[in-house]
């Protein structure tokens, strides 16, 4: 017993080691950012950035809860139609200036005014009144109750009211030379080549151990990790080939740590449905029979991933595991088609109707690798049942802004990042067909639109889940989308750095917290 107690106090008096300043953390990116200011982006790259520059009232936590970030605290009251936020004092914007509730206020007017095209605008309609009590409180009162109402909050409305007021944002040089509130200044922007942000010394968290948060655009993923190996990027999601099959030697994995988990994400075929072709539900069901999942999963994941049958990913609460599913039945996709029209009536193996053969060209980003080969998988399986699908690889930011944007495209294989809150209004509701709405292939269905207001005025969570489940099986039926498959998340990251904790959210939440040793420390970047 006298030798354990001996232990114990020697481990007491082993100093813990103080986390080291500096460095910097290259991140590869396959897509630029197009805009970094929140409520104007619509686009993974350019959020992920801006997380980094932007705070919000509120934030997840690494658990998926919701709790103060620019608000210290805050009470919802009146049931549940008014939210105060208790904002924390002494933050300030990067250029110095104080940040208060006249910033929240300005960005909510800004983002609830018709002249801002933004794509979520909607969660702020929903306010009666907004208004300043005084300089560190802001209180929003609802029309009726709205349940995704506190997670709103996050960081698409704090902007600094004393850079932006009376200019139009969409003309300004804001969106390329932020001023935000968060853990890292903006820097640099190259387009094409690099953002840079460097470490904020006045966030009110605590200055980030890192000196600075670099990403380069490297559009290749094989090009990408050519540069990972090499060291000269620290950070990239991997394919699943290169996790599963390029990343296991003892070399490799002395200096890099992977990661693994179900990301909140999807990936679709999606139709424009102000196409003739798509415009017939047979024709989509038969399309989704006639694509086998499970060979995309198994192929071109790696087994890295789980069949999609919904917007939703299967391990949350208001998933519906009970949807109508389609699993690869090539005949049963040609009686559809047989009965929507589509016949082989000349006898060269494509179907017909009208006159005209099905044929059509699917657009998907330049530098996915998955979703190329993905489209690559359909197009085999599609031929099969006597449909000809063409494909074309686009740039990222001109995927969006030239053909996402202007509704110019027949059919996408994207994906979306998804929630812990089932609301997807923004997406399916029929007020977000035109532009900026992030409805873009047009889908409208009056028991949808019905559905998805009611699970924004409702806050018990067994009455959602009936309502979202309700909304799976609409879309399960409609098919706007061919659900094809959940990913696996696959980050790898260099072994220098320290303070990586994976969590129920993934694992950026901290990357404030994260830290090299001296010794380790490869960029000496002031």
């Amino acid at each position: 017993m006298f030798r354990w107690l001996v232990l114990i106090l020697l481990l007491w008096t082993v100093p813990l080691r103080a986390q080291d300043y500096g460095d910097a953390l290259v991140i590869g990116s396959i897509g630029d950012a197009s805009i970094l200011i929140p409520m104007l982006a619509t686009d993974a790259p350019s959020h992920e950035v801006a997380g980094l520059i932007f705070n919000g009232l509120v934030k997840y936590d690494k658990d998926l809860n919701l709790v103060g970030d620019l608000a210290e605290r805050f009470e919802v009251s009146n049931g549940g139609k008014t939210i105060t936020f208790y904002l924390r004092r002494g933050v300030k914007w990067h250029d110095g200036v104080e940040f208060t509730a006249e910033d929240v206020y300005f960005g909510f007017k800004l983002i609830t005014d018709p002249k801002t095209p933004s794509a979520y605008a909607g969660d702020f309609l929903e306010v009666e009144k907004a208004e300043v009590v005084d300089r560190y409180t802001f209180r929003v009162h609802y029309r009726e109750p709205f349940a995704p109402a506190l997670g709103s909050w996050g960081n698409l409305v704090v902007l600094p009211k004393h850079l932006l007021e009376g200019k139009d944002i969409t003309k300004t040089d804001f969106g390329r030379h932020p001023v935000g509130t968060g853990p890292f200044r903006f820097k640099e922007w190259r387009s094409q080549e690099k953002i840079v942000l460097k470490a904020n010394p006045d966030y009110f968290a605590g200055r980030p151990y890192l000196n600075y948060v670099i990403f380069r655009i490297i559009p290749d993923p094989t090009t990408m990790f050519m540069e990972l190996k090499a060291e000269g990027i620290d950070w990239m999601g991997l394919t699943p080939l290169q996790y599963a099959r390029e990343t296991n030697s003892p070399s490799f994995l002395a200096r890099f740590r992977k990661y693994k988990y179900l990301s909140f994400s999807y990936t679709y075929l999606g139709y424009n449905l102000r196409h003739p072709f798509f415009r017939d539900k047979r024709v989509r069901q038969a399309i989704s029979y006639a694509i086998d999942k499970k060979e995309i999963i198994q192929g071109v994941l790696y087994g890295l991933g789980v069949v999609a049958t919904g917007p939703y990913k299967p391990d949350t609460w208001f998933y519906n595991p009970n949807v109508k599913r389609y699993p690869y039945d090539p005949a049963r996709a040609r009686r559809l088609l047989a009965e929507a029209g589509w016949k082989d009536t000349d006898g060269d193996g494509w179907l017909d109707k009208d006159g005209k053969r099905f044929e059509f060209t699917v657009l998907t980003n330049q530098g996915n690798t998955s979703r190329l080969l993905t489209a690559q998988v359909i197009q085999y399986r599609l031929a099969q049942v006597g449909i000809k699908m063409n494909i074309r690889t686009v740039e990222w930011t001109a995927f969006i802004k030239e053909f996402i944007d202007k509704r110019r495209f027949e059919a996408v294989i994207l994906g979306w990042t998804t929630s812990t809150e089932p609301d997807v209004y923004d997406i399916w509701h029929s007020s977000k067909i035109k532009p900026p709405g992030l409805n873009f292939i047009g889908y409208a269905n009056p028991e949808v639109d019905r559905l998805l207001e009611e699970g924004r005025r409702t806050f018990d969570r067994e009455k959602r889940k009936k309502i979202y489940f309700r909304f799976q099986e609409i879309l399960a039926e409609d098919q706007p989308y061919t659900f094809l498959y959940v990913p696996m998340a696959l980050p790898c990251i260099h072994k220098r750095f320290r303070g990586i904790k994976p969590a129920p959210i993934g694992i950026s939440y901290n990357l404030e917290r994260w830290w090299v040793p001296k010794n380790e420390q490869k960029y000496l970047m002031p």
